[in-house]
């Protein structure tokens, strides 16, 4: 019997990853009564991006594969940088994404009363005092790794002074700057971070919650942990740059817990993509530049970009699902693995649609003038329940001008002079001849179209090597398309030390496109969210922008990866 459950616990084991095992150990041992809560916590300083997702995922994830909870809290501890736009475009994403916290919304300011009693108390006990150095000041007396640092000369003020000024500080008598509040730990610690840290600092900015009552605001690393142990978080899952911190996170929170209750710290590898920038900072100058239209700009690695752009959660969740999660900090992620996420969801649940981005005239001189007819269309050869629609055919049709070469080279597969090549879910057309304007550029193709090889009649068998997309001439509605590419040239921008990275975006990002023809049945099903595969040439979705007068697409992606044939070449 014990035999037989070892073995089921080793096979669950199999399937997860090193941070569900460490929950699940817990769990098995009984810590914190078998409780298990997660949170997501991020800063509302900007919109999330793609290795947030992957954050999401984890801690949202834990929380649902072991029958846990997971709240979203905002680490609103810096006023400056914060706004409402944000919280409100975090929330978006996270549901968006398939997650939700229920009532469990919290923040980092609903926990300022509590931390400023904190500090109050580790003043009185002679582990915090207020230093009146400049922040250069105090780096320089940091020390290094192998060095240690030296004492402030403000260290050993007294209690009383200390209670003093640090109550002036947050009744807004000083200037931003001039004092900060400090752990008194050990200046020749061989950790950096526990070398007197920064717990409050003056900012006499107004909170987007709390307004002007607070004039000092904690420090990330004194407001998490107590933040986590407020809410009652079992494991706070962070990205592996916080491995230095994890001793200060569990210093400061046994101010407070004891060995019946503490969060438990778990790092992970963050996520690091090809053709991409993760710095809030720098995708903050982007916006702020103009150099993209905003936080969702479809070329953004942000989630509301991805959204727009046409991506799915379900590509996103696949995506990081298969990349999974390591102690290791990886190498660059590859932005062809997303690509091929983002390609295969696609291609089970896109409507098939004929658009011609380049459009040139092909007129089938032996089809009658007056006759119209409509051939039958598969909206997805992948899903059989997904129907068919219909489409015009008549003596005027439009090809892309690349599909067409009168001195083609061997293997061109599609129209040329004399040669032959079916229409898709239409007839085989053999060219004729063209007409040409005064500079030599070709109006209009000529060709001829055998009645027998539709679809259902005895020469539909015939075959011939090309087969080209098409759009009725007298029924096609125009649009605009928007071709989107990655915003970088470089595979690695932030390994770029010697130039500035706007130097190294992509000039040919976006491509617009007017007076491309499309199908009716596309134009008729323009609405926001939907997904088409304009046939032999990619994925689309409606822009936010376009309207029923107006239409305009985004290219979602290619049906291949163009960049890694450039590369092998």
């Amino acid at each position: 019997m014990v035999e037989n459950k070892d073995a089921e616990t080793a096979e669950v084991s199999k399937g997860l990853n090193f941070v569900e095992q460490i929950v699940a150990d817990d769990l098995k041992a009984g810590k914190n009564g078998g409780r298990l809560n997660t949170r997501f916590p991020p800063e509302p300083n900007g919109y999330l991006h793609i290795g947030h997702a992957k954050a999401i995922c984890m801690d949202f994830g834990v929380a649902e594969k072991f029958g846990g909870t997971c709240n979203l809290r905002f680490d609103d501890t810096n006023p400056t940088k914060e706004d409402t736009e944000y919280v409100d475009a975090i929330r978006e994403d996270i549901h968006w994404l398939g997650f939700d916290w229920a009532d469990r919304e919290y923040y980092a300011s609903d926990y300022f009363p509590q931390l400023y009693d904190l500090a109050i108390r580790m003043i009185k006990e002679g582990k915090a005092y207020v230093d009146d150095q400049t922040s250069e000041e105090i780096a320089a007396q940091k020390g290094t790794p192998t060095q240690p640092g030296t004492n402030s000369p403000y260290r050993e003020r007294s209690v009383e002074e200390n209670l003093d000024l640090f109550q002036r500080m947050n009744a807004g008598e000083f200037d931003e700057g001039a004092r900060v509040l400090r752990a008194k730990i050990d200046m020749a610690s061989s950790n950096m971070h526990f070398r007197d840290p920064i717990m409050y600092r003056i900012i006499k900015y107004p909170h987007h919650r709390t307004g002007n009552t607070w004039n000092v605001y904690p420090m990330y690393d004194f407001a998490h942990g107590q933040s986590d142990y407020f809410e009652g978080v079992t494991h706070s899952i962070c990205t592996l740059e916080f491995v230095p911190h994890r001793p200060l996170y569990e210093y400061f929170v046994k101010e407070l817990a004891d060995e019946s209750y503490c969060p438990r710290q778990i790092e992970f590898n963050r996520l690091n993509l090809t053709y991409t920038v993760m710095s809030k900072r720098k995708l903050l100058q982007l916006v702020k530049e103009k150099l993209v239209a905003g936080w969702d700009d479809p070329r953004m690695p942000t989630i509301s970009g991805m959204r727009r752009r046409g991506y799915t959660p379900r590509a996103i969740r696949n995506f990081i699902d298969r990349i999974g999660y390591t102690k290791i900090e990886e190498a660059m992620i590859s932005v062809s693995l997303l690509e091929h996420a983002v390609r295969e969801d696609l291609n089970a649940i896109s409507t098939r649609g004929m658009a011609v981005i380049n459009p040139v005239k092909l007129v089938i001189t032996n089809y009658p003038d007056d006759q119209n007819e409509m051939v039958e269309m598969e909206n997805n050869p992948e899903n059989p329940t997904s129907g068919t629609h219909t489409m015009p055919f008549s003596k005027e049709i439009y090809i892309e001008r690349d599909d067409f070469m009168e001195n083609p080279p061997k293997k061109f597969f599609r129209l040329a002079p004399d040669s032959e090549v079916r229409l898709k879910g239409a007839y085989i057309v053999k060219c004729t001849g063209v007409k040409k304007d005064a500079d030599g550029n070709i109006e209009e193709i000529y060709c001829t179209y055998d009645p027998e090889t539709r679809s259902g009649l005895p020469g539909s068998q015939r075959k011939v090597k090309g087969t080209l997309h098409w759009v009725d001439a007298k029924h096609a509605v125009d649009a605009t398309v928007r071709l989107y590419d990655r915003l970088f040239s470089v595979e690695n921008p932030s390994a770029e030390t010697d130039k500035d990275f706007r130097e190294l975006l992509n000039p040919e990002s976006l491509i617009e496109i007017r007076g491309v023809k499309l199908e009716p049945f596309i134009a008729e099903n323009a609405r926001k969210g939907e997904k088409f595969q304009f046939q032999r040439i990619g994925y689309f979705t409606p822009d936010y922008d376009s309207t029923s007068e107006n239409l305009i697409f985004n290219r979602t992606i290619a049906l291949k990866d163009s960049w890694e044939k450039v590369k092998k070449a």
